[in-house]
């Protein structure tokens, strides 16, 4: 199995886990979260997908990656860590650090790599982490905006000038 393959992977049981997870809480916040992080797992998959299969795999030699690769399993190996989230609000804190740690551990088997081409995918499948991450925050925005919304009389009555 190569790099792409556990990242895909890692997706899917990422979603699969956020499925579980929203099925198990009775917190309907934390269920419309985890609903949305299953859905954002996917569309990182399909996107993970789409890289793969933008990429020449003969050109590319993960050598030394190939077994390192597939025992990063963040959240996913943790399932009791997910079973007390379901009921945690602060569960939304766990997970942002759990993709923060998959952003740096493909930044970390790049460094490791000496093929530059593998060196340079590692990066773009960084990038994808990344983004991602910036999904699962602004989901977690958009979860709470309406316990953070304020309405004020006073503003409501501002004409333009």
């Amino acid at each position: 199995m190569n790099v792409f393959d556990c990242a895909i992977k890692m997706e899917q049981e990422a979603r699969l886990l956020y499925e579980k997870m929203a099925k198990d809480t009775a917190v309907p916040e934390l269920k419309n979260l985890f609903t949305l992080l299953a859905e954002s797992e996917q569309e990182h998959h399909d996107a993970l997908m789409q890289l793969k299969e933008s990429i020449n795999p003969l050109k590319v030699q993960f050598k030394e990656l190939q077994g390192s690769a597939c025992f990063f399993k963040p959240l996913m190996a943790k399932f009791d860590l997910a079973t007390k989230l379901t009921e945690d609000s602060d569960a939304y804190q766990h997970i942002v650090k759990e993709e923060e740690k998959g952003v740096r551990f493909y930044e970390d088997l790049a460094a490791q790599t000496e093929d530059q081409q593998a060196n340079k995918i590692l990066l773009m499948i960084a990038g994808e982490e990344r983004k991602h991450l910036s999904i699962v925050k602004n989901i977690y925005s958009f979860v709470e905006s309406p316990k953070n919304f304020l309405a004020s009389a006073e503003f409501s009555n501002l004409k333009e000038l």
